[in-house]
């Protein structure tokens, strides 16, 4: 592959790089936080694309005519010889991994990676003094705030208050329906699901990866995550109701 030729595929990494961090598509790999880092790695890729091309190419546009007949014979003499060489094309197929980048975007990671993975949240870790719920009712609650309160506390910081928790739908081991949410420490490759299940007036027959707002109460009862053996707490459901996906799909 000529330096031509990776200075193509870094153009387009980098261009998909930043077209990525400009809009909401960079959520789906990272934390928006990192959204500077990203526009900034995307500039220098494209930057360095652009300074390669011009080296590469500058001698070529600076030929005149006669320069160009003479390169022509010299080139078609060593082709008869059997010493030219040529870069291979295969090298080329390097940039349709970049071109289905650009195209198509992946989505974010959902009910399969929730499988696959342990719950995030379990009672080993260190437990923390929670701040009571803020006001309203139903209160706004993070899936992995529930959670963590539901399991270090057993509910104490919960109490009897109204929470509405907001995730998407991903089979349990028994088939029952679970609430989940990916938390992230960095990007996408570090995601790890928050498991909720849901007792009461639980939805049923949803499709894996439907985004669901629940409302309801805190529940003593646990489970255990097949795939780490960690706690899975529940909630209490009173009601429910179907929403699409967030922007920001993790927390």
């Amino acid at each position: 592959m000529n330096r031509q030729a990776q200075a193509v595929v870094l153009l387009l990494l980098g261009g998909a790089v930043v077209r990525a961090s400009l809009t909401d598509l960079h959520l789906r790999y990272v934390k928006e936080g990192l959204r500077p880092f990203l526009i900034a790695a995307g500039l220098l890729l494209v930057a360095a694309a652009v300074m390669t091309l011009w080296y590469e190419l500058r001698p070529i546009l600076r030929r005149t005519p006669a320069d160009q007949h003479d390169a022509q014979d010299h080139d078609d003499a060593h082709d008869h010889d059997g010493h030219g060489h040529h870069e291979p094309r295969v090298g080329w197929l390097l940039i349709l991994p970049v071109l289905g980048l650009l195209l198509v975007a992946p989505p974010a990671l959902g009910s399969y990676a929730a499988g696959q993975a342990g719950t995030a949240v379990s009672t080993r870790q260190q437990p923390s003094d929670y701040p009571p719920l803020p006001d309203g009712d139903p209160v706004r609650v993070a899936v992995l705030d529930y959670a963590s309160r539901a399991l270090f506390d057993r509910g104490a910081s919960i109490g009897d208050r109204r929470v509405q928790l907001t995730g998407f739908v991903t089979t349990g081991p028994d088939g029952r329906p679970l609430l989940a949410r990916m938390v992230l420490s960095c990007c996408a490759a570090d995601g790890r699901p928050v498991k909720l299940g849901l007792t009461g007036a639980a939805p049923d027959r949803l499709a894996d990866d439907t985004w669901i707002e629940v409302t309801g109460r805190y529940s003593d009862r646990i489970a255990r995550d097949p795939v780490n053996d960690a706690e899975i707490p529940y909630l209490d459901v009173e009601s429910w109701r179907q929403v699409p996906a967030p922007r920001q799909q993790y927390e």
